[in-house]
């Protein structure tokens, strides 16, 4: 059940980030992702939630045999995600008191009962404290957004962070057809256009393009960035 002793601040953005126990994996197929994409849909309600009901009300709302849902009281803004196998990154702007401690002591229970369940254990899924980092002014916000949708380049890419980037073309055709980030909705695909709140970040970015640009930037860089570290430890070595 993840928590956090340090209390977070209305309308303050942050980067939170949620491990796995030990760093086990969390998410194992894809039932698993779309399941952890409901859970932050869902579970971001101040009003409590019976996932069991409401995915059945969903599906008469769809059909149109039900009435529509009352209209939810949330908990953050979800300005941003990222779920890897062993983590999660989200980026949320806290909207009341205690909002952000609520929404992920939510999602920690519900998609760590439903993982359980799955996969006939017991005990925590996720580590007990959730990582927050206060994103202070549009700079950091920036760099935030780049970090949090570059994190799967480490599923192509492994030693990415040490050695730079071999293949940029690959990565950034990769980062845009990975679906379990809001990176592809950032750039105008609509993959969970309902989860996130992108008003806010499309301002600051300066729209979808510019999102697309400053994203594909950074890899350039790094791929230019290795080169410069070659040849430099070229040098030294001879």
């Amino acid at each position: 059940m993840p928590y956090r002793e340090q209390q977070l601040l209305n309308n303050e953005i942050y980067h939170v980030i949620l491990r796995g126990l030990d760093d086990n994996l969390i998410f194992k197929d894809t039932d698993d992702y779309y399941r952890g994409i409901f859970s932050i849909y869902e579970f971001n309600n101040a009003i409590p939630v019976n996932i069991w009901k409401r995915r059945k009300q969903r599906i008469k709302e769809k059909a149109g045999l039900g009435p529509t849902s009352p209209a939810r009281e949330l908990l953050v803004d979800i300005l941003a995600f990222c779920f890897m196998p062993n983590h999660i990154h989200l980026l949320l702007r806290q909207r009341i008191d205690n909002g952000i401690t609520k929404f992920m002591t939510k999602v920690g229970t519900g998609y760590g009962g439903y993982f359980n369940r799955k996969y006939n254990r017991k005990g925590y899924v996720f580590q007990n404290r959730f990582l927050s980092v206060l994103i202070e002014d549009d700079n950091q916000l920036k760099v935030v957004f780049v970090y949090i949708h570059s994190n799967p380049i480490s599923l192509i890419e492994p030693n990415w962070k040490e050695e730079g980037i071999e293949n940029p073309e690959e990565v950034i055709h990769f980062l845009e057809n990975f679906k379990w980030s809001s990176y592809s909705d950032y750039i105008g695909r609509e993959t969970f256009p309902s989860v996130i709140e992108r008003e806010f970040i499309l301002k600051v970015i300066d729209g979808e393009d510019r999102c697309k640009e400053f994203v594909e930037d950074w890899i350039k860089y790094k791929k230019e960035l290795r080169k410069f570290d070659n040849k430099f430890r070229d040098i030294i070595l001879e």
